[in-house]
């Protein structure tokens, strides 16, 4: 005769109240408030945002110039060439990559 424990019994119940809890309520997984937020987390968001481009745009021309000299003297790679390009490409152009993924999306 096959024997269940109680508290698997007990487990299995309340991960199957979790997960209808979870799929009842999708309202509460939702990370935004909507369209236009302005809530502190936005205002942080956006305030770091635009410090870390304050510091990482000297340090891309610092970045380039000394992967130019690096060139000039033939002692590179090309693939940390690549590399630094792509991280600029990133790191500058986040903001344009997310609204382009999201239009393909439609979200």
């Amino acid at each position: 005769m096959l024997k269940i424990k109680t508290d698997v019994i007990v487990r299995i119940l309340l991960e199957i109240a979790i997960l209808a809890l979870i799929v009842g309520a999708p309202d509460l997984a939702f990370a935004q408030a909507g369209a236009g937020s302005s809530g502190p987390f936005a205002t942080g968001l956006t305030s770091m945002q635009t410090t870390l481009f304050a510091w990482l745009t000297p340090l891309a021309v610092i970045l380039v110039m000394a992967l130019g000299a690096l060139a000039m003297a033939n002692r590179m790679s090309w693939g940390w060439c690549i590399a630094a390009i792509l991280g600029i490409v990133i790191a500058f152009g986040a903001t344009q990559i997310v609204t382009w993924i999201r239009g393909m999306f439609a979200v």
